[in-house]
C-alpha cells in the first residue's frame, strides 16, 4: 500500500497519464478548485498494489481515494461533484431567475441578482468559471495590476453569490427552453424541468475543434483543448506544440513554459500581434523556451495509441514539416453551443444569440413594453457574455453585461 500522507481534504487520483477520462477528471477537480494528488498507475508500483488490493482492473481507472476512507471508481462528473460537496440538484421547482452558464457573465448576474432580493439558481454543465476560469493569469482586468488567476476569480465570485443566497448547481446541462406564459421553463439533461419568471443565458463558448486528420481520435491522448493545468503531467520536460495566437493561447504558453522543455506556438497569422495583446506578446518574446512560428497551420495529427507527430505547413509556400511531439494544445477560437436553441431563439449565422436592437425587423414583439437591450426574441429570456451576438470577448465586458442584465430583468418582472 502507498503510505504517502495525504493532506486533509485532498483527493488522490490514480490513473493513466494518457487516459482521456483521467484528464477530464483532473480538469474537473482543477476547475472546481478541489486539491488533488495525481499518481500515475503505470509508473507507480505502490499505486498498482492499491488497485490490485481493491480487486479492480485497469479498465476501472481512474480511481479516486478520499481522506475519509471512501473511493470512487471511474465516476461521472455528477457523482464526483456530489462527493466533493457540490450541489447537483436545484433546491426548488421555481425561481425568480434561472441563469444558464457559470462564466464571468453568469456569476456576475448571480451576485447582483441575489444581492437585490431575487431567488436565483445558476446551472453549469461543468464547474463555474467558464473559459476565464482556466486562465492562469488575467492581467488586463480592472483593479488587479499584478494579474488574477481565473480560478481565483471564479472562486471569489461563487463565494460572493452563495453568500447572497444564490444556488450554484454544477455538472448538469440545460437542454431545452420553452415559453409557458407567464413563466419560462428549462429542461435539464435528466428530463426534469425548472420554471422561473426570467432566464438569463450566459452560456459562454466552447473551444473550436481542429479539423485535421487524426485529431479527434487523439483527444485526451496528447491533443488537448484548454485545461493546461490538468495536462501538466503529460508535458513535463517535453517539447510541446500550441496552435493559436490569441490571449488564451499566450497565457497558457507562459504557464506551460514553466514545466515543458519548450513550447512552440503555431499560428496562421503573419504576426502574433494581430491577435495577442502587446503586453502579453512582450512577455512571451522574453521567455527563452517559447518559440513563435507564424504563417503556419497544423494539417495532420498522428500516432498509434498516443500523439506522436504533427504535420505543420507553411501557409505561404505550402512546405510541410513533420514535428515529433507528444503534446498539442489547441486554442483556435471559440464557438457557441446553442444547437439546442434551434427554432426557439433567433441566432446569427454563427449560432450566437441575437438580442435587443439586433432583432429589429426580424421578429414581431408581442409586448407593449419595448424589448430590453439584452432581451432575446423570447420575452423574459435574456443573454449576456460571449454567447451574445456582437459581444466583446473580454472578461470585463462579460461581467458588465451580466451585471447590467439584472436591471433589465427587474424591468421585465415589474411589467
Amino acid at each position: 500500500m502507498n503510505n504517502e500522507r495525504t493532506p486533509a481534504g485532498r483527493v488522490r487520483v490514480i490513473g493513466y497519464t494518457w487516459s482521456p477520462r483521467g484528464h477530464e477528471v483532473r480538469d474537473f477537480l482543477a476547475r472546481s478548485r478541489i486539491p488533488y494528488l495525481w499518481i500515475d498507475y503505470e509508473h507507480n508500483e505502490a499505486a498498482r498494489a492499491e488497485v490490485a488490493e481493491l480487486g479492480l482492473g485497469t479498465r476501472s481507472l481512474p480511481l479516486l481515494r478520499f481522506s475519509d476512507g471512501t473511493d470512487l471508481v471511474d465516476p461521472s462528473d455528477e457523482e464526483l461533484a456530489e462527493k466533493v460537496g457540490l450541489q447537483t440538484e436545484p433546491g426548488a421547482p421555481f425561481y425568480d431567475l434561472i441563469i444558464v452558464g457559470g462564466g464571468p457573465a453568469g456569476l456576475a448576474a448571480a451576485v447582483y441578482g441575489a444581492s437585490e432580493g431575487l431567488r436565483v439558481v445558476l446551472i453549469d454543465r461543468e464547474a463555474p468559471g467558464g473559459q476565464a476560469g482556466m486562465s492562469e493569469a488575467i492581467e488586463n482586468y480592472l483593479g488587479f495590476p499584478d494579474g488574477l488567476r481565473g480560478s481565483e476569480l471564479a472562486e471569489r465570485s461563487v463565494r460572493q453569490a452563495t453568500r447572497f443566497g444564490a444556488e450554484i448547481v454544477v455538472a448538469r446541462d440545460v437542454v431545452g427552453l420553452a415559453d409557458d406564459e407567464p413563466n419560462r421553463v428549462v429542461t435539464l439533461d435528466d428530463g426534469s424541468t425548472l420554471a422561473a419568471h426570467a432566464v438569463l443565458l450566459a452560456l459562454g463558448v466552447s473551444w473550436r475543434m481542429l479539423e485535421a486528420p487524426g485529431c479527434d481520435r487523439l483527444i485526451g491522448r496528447g491533443v488537448y483543448y484548454g485545461g493546461a493545468a490538468a495536462a501538466i503531467p503529460t508535458c513535463r520536460e517535453r517539447d510541446v506544440l500550441m496552435l493559436g495566437a490569441g490571449n488564451s493561447a499566450g497565457q497558457a504558453a507562459l504557464y506551460l513554459a514553466r514545466y515543458a522543455k519548450s513550447v512552440t506556438m503555431v499560428a496562421p497569422e503573419a504576426e502574433f500581434s494581430d491577435k495577442m495583446s502587446e503586453y502579453l506578446l512582450g512577455r512571451i518574446e522574453r521567455t527563452a523556451n517559447i518559440h513563435l512560428r507564424p504563417h503556419s497551420k497544423v494539417t495532420d495529427v498522428s500516432g498509434d495509441e498516443l500523439l506522436e507527430r504533427v504535420t505543420v505547413e507553411d501557409v505561404d509556400s505550402g512546405e510541410q514539416e513533420v514535428v515529433e511531439t507528444s503534446t498539442l494544445f489547441v486554442y483556435i477560437g471559440a464557438a457557441p453551443r446553442t444547437e439546442w436553441l434551434d427554432g426557439v431563439l433567433e441566432r446569427d449565422e454563427h449560432g450566437f444569440v441575437l438580442a435587443g436592437p439586433d432583432l429589429e425587423g426580424r421578429v414581431e414583439w408581442p409586448l407593449e413594453r419595448p424589448r430590453e437591450l439584452l432581451e432575446t426574441s423570447m420575452p423574459g429570456v435574456f443573454v449576456a457574455g460571449d454567447v451574445r451576438s456582437g459581444s466583446v470577448k473580454r472578461v470585463g465586458a462579460a461581467v458588465g453585461e451580466g451585471s447590467m442584465a439584472i436591471q433589465f430583468i427587474h424591468n421585465h418582472l415589474r411589467s
